[in-house]
């Protein structure tokens, strides 16, 4: 069973073997640094040579540990100024790409940087100063232009090759597409879209050297992004339905024959012209995600590819048509990615699908830098770790331009402003880092076995041709033979002439009938010399017409000439119009895409708002509810603490007026004693307890209390020592028996109350009345 599930299972071919190539180069890492929005701005970068730039850390930022400014510096290939310009960045950048590209070789150009470090700008410029992708059309097309086969010669095989067609499909394809195409060519007087109108001048071209022209040549254009880890074709035509538009469809990436990753089903439109690969270009960059946010106000939401296709074949042995032979044709390609800025949402303040949007930009981001450190490590430590390049679709899509397709270079865009210090320092890591990665350099493709220069032998043939046919009076440029030549062919030529003898009837007629026919054709063209004659005077009474028309006519141009002018400078103005109409219709459809972005962004907050305000209304309604509810808890609250407060005011009234009784009553027994102590030699009387005694009451802890109303000596002692002490307090050093020193009044009411309840408290307490007299 097991081997019949391996028998069915499609085997994996293996890749073909390369020609062993041990020469590698590095990746090209370049720096631009782009020039400060404000000149009040803080700068953290500064360039110290062609080569090298160096970071300061802005003020409020401490670098390292012991609260020092640390500046770290970084190498690069080649390090461009603010006021490097497009044409010299294209020349050290992009141009040796475009010459391997034309050489057979592919490339892989991308730029890299955080959000506003002029990415796009690099790549694709501005009207009069074109970026990297306008500079490489515009010189790919001066280069090949005398070379380049018809439309439809080559033909795209929807699995990343190219298919030669014969003369006759090529020249039904082409119908096909004239019928199809409902405006009428004017190739001369076409106009381009005008951001790419007035991109690069004239004396600003450049064309690549050593072109094989014996070779025919077709560009083929495709325009992807990668918009959320999804692959979506920018040039791809649908039907536009207003009622109910279709999303667009991703493309999913395969793999050819050769073991090279492509988009299927991607649109390749063969482009013939430079303004017209601008205008394929144009119609999907207005396809392409932007969006404003808080950093910048176009910010691309998406990984751009622009794929430039160059297929060419060598001609055939006499240098006419192209060689019909799939094996000969090499098709080598040039990616030139516009890579979306890496950003903080903490700066950019992004919500929803922003939000989304720049996760699985910073993790696409953050695979290819993990890709990087995987190559790096194996190629410097020697392992064979497995390079994630099936993470992220930006990966897959070059992982063959790192395993050694073709050269890598890349252009590492930074912001000098000091906001971005932190996001610069990583973007410097990653280019030190890319810098140090190796990638194999491509092989030269295999010559044609065909001698050399077999364009220019048919054209010398063509030509000579040409000019013999002339030199001959033949039909030349479809001309058709004078009367005068169909005269001088139409003359017999005489028959013999010899006379055998007097007799001869033969000889002397045939003579006579071919002289009379050669007189008779004289005869014509005397006929015609004489009308060729009045002919000519009638020519000539003509010419002295036409010269005095002539005269005429140089006058009337002239003033033609003033008109012209005129007219010339009214078109200029009205190009000029229309180019600034066209500029200005594109900035309306950018706002209105901004406009767009806004009335979403205005619904969705209109629609938090209103549940926000639907929530805050139920929360009022509830509060309502709970201040009603919390009124009426107060209100029974304050009723149960009033009376409570009540009942314990006169309870506190109760209690000061048993306490005010009692002390009235202190004072009468006060009194009473007092009154009593001037009457010394009356001996008090002792009180009966039953008299004395208070009221009894109930404690809180179940016992009783007994509330005294006269006074009494309560004491407590030993009864040892208080007999002893008794008899001592009785007499006194002398014998004498002593009387009680009372001089505390206080005390002596006190100490008698307390004598009062010593017969409740225990055992140990005595009641002493008054003191008693002494003894004889």
């Amino acid at each position: 069973y097991r081997s019949s599930m391996r028998m069915g299972k499609t085997t994996r071919r293996p890749p073909p073997k390369k020609p062993s190539n041990n020469q590698k180069d590095p990746v090209g890492v370049y720096c631009r640094v782009r020039p400060l929005g404000a000149e009040d701005e803080e700068c953290c970068i500064e360039v110290i040579s062609n080569t090298t730039i160096q970071l300061h850390a802005p003020d409020g930022l401490k670098a390292n540990r012991n609260g020092e400014f640390k500046e770290t510096q970084y190498s690069f290939k080649k390090v461009f100024g603010i006021k490097t310009t497009q044409r010299e960045l294209f020349a050290d950048v992009a141009k040796p790409l475009v010459e391997d590209l034309i050489h057979c070789k592919n490339g892989l150009l991308f730029t890299y940087g955080v959000t506003g470090s002029g990415k796009t700008y690099t790549m694709t410029g501005s009207p009069g100063q074109g970026g990297l992708l306008p500079r490489s059309l515009d010189m790919i097309f001066n280069s090949i232009g005398p070379y380049q086969a018809k439309r439809y010669v080559f033909k795209p095989d929807d699995k990343n090759g190219m298919e030669v067609q014969n003369q006759v499909d090529a020249l039904l394809d082409r119908q096909k597409r004239d019928s199809q195409t409902s405006v009428p060519k004017t190739p001369t007087t076409r106009r381009t879209d005008p951001e790419f109108a007035d991109m690069i001048s004239p004396e600003e071209a450049c064309k690549a050297g050593g072109v094989d022209e014996d070779s025919s040549y077709s560009v083929f254009v495709s325009y992807i992004e990668i918009y959320n880890n999804y692959i979506y074709d920018l040039l791809e035509e649908t039907p536009f339905d207003p009622i109910k538009p279709k999303p667009p469809q991703s493309k999913i990436l395969r793999e050819d024959q050769n073991h090279n990753m492509y988009v299927a089903g991607c649109t390749e439109v063969e482009v013939k012209s430079t303004e017209e690969a601008f205008e394929v270009f144009w119609r999907g960059q207005k396809k392409r995600r932007i969006a404003n946010t808080q950093l910048n106000r176009e910010s691309s939401r998406s990984h751009s590819v622009f794929i430039i296709k160059l297929a060419q074949a060598p001609l055939d042995a006499d240098g006419d048509t192209v060689l019909q032979d799939k094996s000969q044709v090499n098709v080598s390609q040039l990616c030139l990615v516009d890579l979306a800025g890496s950003e903080r949402t903490s700066r950019t303040r992004a919500e929803g699908s922003r939000l989304r949007e720049a996760g699985n930009i910073n993790q696409s981001l953050m695979t290819l830098r993990t890709c990087i450190e995987v190559l790096r490590e194996n190629q410097m430590c020697g392992t064979n770790k497995m390079v994630p390049y099936r993470d992220s679709k930006v990966t897959h899509l070059f992982k063959n331009y790192f395993d050694g397709e073709g050269k890598v270079r890349m252009v590492v865009c930074v912001n000098p402003k000091a906001d971005d210090y932190e996001e610069t320092l990583l973007v410097m890591r990653f280019a030190e880092m890319t810098q140090e990665v190796e990638v194999a350099r491509p092989v030269d493709r295999p010559i044609c076995g065909f001698a050399a220069g077999r364009r220019q032998r048919n054209q010398a043939f063509k030509d000579e041709l040409t000019h013999r046919l002339e030199e001959r009076g033949g039909p030349v440029d479809g001309e058709s033979p004078t009367v005068l030549n169909q005269l001088l062919q139409s003359f017999h030529p005489l028959p013999p002439c010899e006379i055998s003898g007097p007799n001869d009837d033969v000889t002397l007629p045939r003579l006579i009938e071919a002289l009379e026919k050669r007189h008779k054709i004289r005869q014509m063209m005397v006929e015609e010399y004489n009308k060729t004659g009045k002919i000519i005077t009638l020519l000539r009474a003509q010419d002295s017409n036409l010269l005095s028309k002539e005269n005429f006519i140089q006058e009337q141009r002239g003033r033609l000439g003033e008109k012209d002018k005129m007219i010339q400078n009214q078109k200029n103005e009205i190009d000029r119009l229309e180019k600034k109409s066209k500029m200005l219709e594109y900035k309306i459809d950018i706002l209105q895409k901004t406009t767009n972005i806004y009335e979403e962004d205005k619904r969705s907050l209109q629609h938090e708002l209103e549940s926000r305000e639907q929530r805050l209304q139920r929360e009022m309604s509830e509060k309502r509810r709970m201040e009603t509810r919390m009124q009426g808890i107060v209100t029974d609250a304050k009723l149960k603490w009033e009376k409570e407060c009540e009942r314990r005011v006169n309870a506190k009234q109760l209690e000061m007026q048993n306490k005010l009784w009692v002390k009235d009553e202190k004072l009468k027994q006060l009194k009473a004693i007092v009154t009593e102590g001037k009457t010394e030699n009356r001996q008090p009387q002792r009180p009966s307890r039953e008299k004395d005694k208070g009221e009894v009451f109930k404690t809180r802890g179940g016992g009783q209390a007994v509330q005294f109303t006269d006074i009494e000596t309560l004491k407590q002692e030993n009864p040892l020592a208080a007999s002893r002490k008794r008899r001592s307090s009785e007499t006194g050093p002398d014998g004498e028996p002593m009387e009680r020193n009372w001089t505390d009044v206080e005390t002596r009411c006190s100490v008698a109350v307390e004598m009062r309840a010593g017969s409740s408290l225990g055992p140990g307490y005595q009641h002493h009345g008054y003191p008693k007299r002494r003894k004889p």
